[in-house]
Formats: structure tokens, C-alpha cells, sequence
């Protein structure tokens, strides 16, 4: 089974884990919470050499999807024409993304941009890109409508803001839910498996036998 390639990108005062995921035989992939920086996320894409076929979003915060309308008008167009679909996260971030300019403004950002995804995603739907097979998960809590994307067969999965090492989202803004967040987690995340890899919106990664064992989130 080939093997795709992950390289990690942090970007912006956030320090935010944009992932750029790709099959490296086809060197075709896509781009995974692009929060902003979108020069330095284009000169890691073009060092690779790889084809955007899309970008993906976990939720709506400005740190994960700021930068995402800037990356699509800049990446080459499809083979149709059209431009770089934009795909996630749940319809219930929706009012996130459409902030994301204001927000932006507040925290002295001006060049991060609302976006509207081609795509709206829900648990059950799967997407084929980079070799791979992503499997969503709805887990709310740090936004109502954020997703995770699983890879079963590669066993990693590409978490957001809902599990950290060592940590989980935050929960503090009035839309947030800690413990949705920290019931989904278990029922969904820890269920995955010890051996599955995590690869987290901010910080290292880890992997769930890890953060079984460990995250006193978790443990207590």
C-alpha cells in the first residue's frame, strides 16, 4: 500500500499545522487547513511538486480556513476549468466562515478572508484524495461543526482543534460544548485504535494510545 506524503506547514502568529497530504507517485494531493501565510504554503506546494486537486477544512475558525479563499484563487485551475474546490467543514460552521474578515480585522489580519465551500461535509461521507481514503467524523464541541479526517487503512487521522497532545479544543467561546467535546472524543477518537497516528491543528503530533494513557483530559 503506497505510503502518501505529509508535510506540515505552520502558519500565521497562531501557529496553526497546515497540512500539505499527497500521493507521491501521482503527486497529486490537496491542502488541509490553510489559516494563512499563503506564500509560504504555495512555495512548500510548488518545492514538492504537487498538484492541489482541493482544500480541506475541519471547521470554521479563522486560524484553519483564513486562508483558504486566498490559496484557491491562486492555485492553478482543474483540468474542467474550475477552480480548487473548497470541501468542509460541516454546515453548522458556516456562520465561522462567513466572519472570518471582521474576526480577522480585530486581530490586526486584514488579508484573511470569509470563504464559501464548494462542499459541505457530514459524518459518513468519505473523500478520495491523495492515495487516500478520508473518512469524516463529525466532533463538536471546540466549533459545532467540525470534522476530523480518518484514514483507516494508513491508520492516521487528521484531528483539528478537537484532540491535542496532551490536550483537547478550546471551549470558551458562547457556541462551544466541553462536554460534547470531551464525549465525542472518546466515543469516536479513542475508539480508533492505540496505533492510530494524530496530527493535530497546533503542536506535535501524537498518536490515541498516547493520549489514552496520558491526556489528563482524558484520564481523570
Amino acid at each position: 500500500m503506497p505510503t502518501p506524503k505529509l508535510e506540515i506547514v505552520v502558519v500565521t502568529p497562531f501557529q496553526q499545522n497546515c497540512q500539505i497530504l499527497w500521493d507521491e507517485e501521482s503527486k497529486r494531493g490537496v491542502v488541509v487547513d490553510p489559516g494563512g501565510d499563503v506564500p509560504k504554503i504555495l512555495d512548500r506546494v510548488r518545492a514538492n511538486g504537487v498538484t492541489i486537486e482541493a482544500i480541506l477544512l475541519t471547521h470554521g475558525h479563522l486560524d484553519h480556513a483564513g486562508g483558504a479563499a486566498e490559496l484557491r484563487d491562486a492555485l492553478p485551475t482543474l483540468p474542467d476549468g474550475s477552480h480548487v474546490p473548497v470541501i468542509g467543514p460541516d454546515r453548522r460552521d458556516a456562520f465561522l466562515l462567513t466572519g472570518i474578515s471582521k474576526q480577522a480585522a480585530e486581530y490586526g489580519l486584514p488579508a484573511m478572508h470569509d470563504v464559501t465551500p464548494d462542499r459541505y461535509l457530514e459524518e459518513g461521507d468519505a473523500l478520495n484524495y491523495a492515495g487516500c481514503r478520508l473518512e469524516v467524523l463529525h466532533v463538536p464541541g471546540h466549533t459545532p461543526g467540525h470534522i476530523v479526517f480518518i484514514d483507516e487503512a494508513r491508520r492516521f487521522g487528521l484531528v483539528g482543534d478537537t484532540l491535542f497532545k496532551g490536550s483537547v479544543g478550546r471551549t470558551d467561546f458562547p457556541y462551544c460544548d466541553g462536554a460534547r467535546l470531551l464525549a465525542d472524543v472518546k466515543s469516536k477518537l479513542l475508539t480508533l485504535g492505540d496505533d492510530m497516528a494524530i496530527v493535530p491543528g497546533h503542536g506535535p503530533g501524537s498518536t490515541i494510545g498516547e493520549e489514552r494513557r496520558t491526556n489528563p483530559f482524558l484520564v481523570r
